[in-house]
């Protein structure tokens, strides 16, 4: 029978909980599906720049299979690294995707003049600080594991989480301003309408922003208030704070599919390796 072991050697318990299988297969079931069908449909439109999202979704499904394995071997420190780095991180992809989104919104309306960053710049700057948040993340996740360290990770993982929000914070400022200059140039020059659905196109990236900006600030409250918070202790808060928003995220992320901002120039794969390399 599964129970709370501690760690090997020590006094140790990684889990303040005992995992629950049903709430990680429906998770892990959802997001298999759900990736499933954005890859069938990034596929189907050549929309490669959204390799990177497709990513994210692949981490929550390792994530969530992980964490059922979890379930019976709650003393192992590499099963719980894994399954915790690879749900923190997901949505840091998908940040990764939102950005590229906006930048090729940008240039299929030929908005340029109205965007205050350049959009051949846009995802360069913005990744970059995606790519720290992933970084001071994925390197902490594993300190959180050990009991000397806990503090020191939990504090990396909290700067990478608020690296995130201020990154998020100023795309959503630069997006806003885009769309409130679009839409004046647009009332100006009636010509200049496009029938590239860019207005739905950022309501998708506000919404999914929204979203992931939710999330993080729920896991820095959850990284503050400590090993012995409420929300730490308690394995609901994750769920219904993090698993259904993400998953959200692909939904709305795949019934709005950025695929007229897609052009087959070569570009989506030079913007998805600037995450894998």
């Amino acid at each position: 029978m599964a129970e709370l072991k501690p760690v090997d050697g020590s006094d140790v318990y990684l889990w303040k909980y005992l995992p629950s299988i049903p709430a990680a297969s429906v998770f892990l079931i959802l997001f298999t599906l759900i990736t499933a069908a954005h890859t069938w449909r990034m596929v189907k439109t050549r929309a490669w720049f959204t390799s990177v999202f497709a990513l994210g979704g692949l981490f929550q499904i390792i994530g969530y299979a992980i964490r059922i394995l979890s379930h019976y071997y709650t003393n192992e420190i590499a099963l719980y690294v894994i399954q915790i780095s690879f749900i923190l991180l997901a949505p840091v992809f998908y940040a990764a995707s939102i950005y590229m989104v906006l930048g090729r919104l940008v240039l299929s309306v030929h908005g340029e003049r109205c965007s205050i960053i350049r959009p051949t710049r846009m995802t360069k700057i913005f990744v970059a600080g995606d790519i720290l948040s992933l970084t001071l993340q994925g390197n902490a996740a594993g300190l959180t594991a050990k009991a000397k360290t806990q503090k020191i990770g939990e504090a990396i993982i909290v700067s990478g989480l608020f690296v995130q929000l201020v990154v998020f914070g100023f795309f959503v400022v630069v997006a806003m301003i885009f769309h409130k200059r679009m839409g004046r140039q647009v009332a100006k020059q009636p010509e200049f309408t496009t029938n590239v659905p860019w207005r739905q196109g950022l309501n998708m990236l506000y919404a999914c922003s929204a979203l992931i900006m939710v999330r993080s600030i729920f896991r820095v409250v959850e990284y503050l208030m400590g090993v012995d918070g409420y929300l730490l202790i308690n394995e609901w808060p994750m769920y219904a704070f993090d698993s259904v928003l993400m998953f959200a995220v692909q939904i709305i992320f795949f019934i709005w599919f950025p695929d007229k901002f897609s052009k087959d120039d070569g570009h989506d794969f030079e913007e998805a390796e600037l995450m894998v390399r």
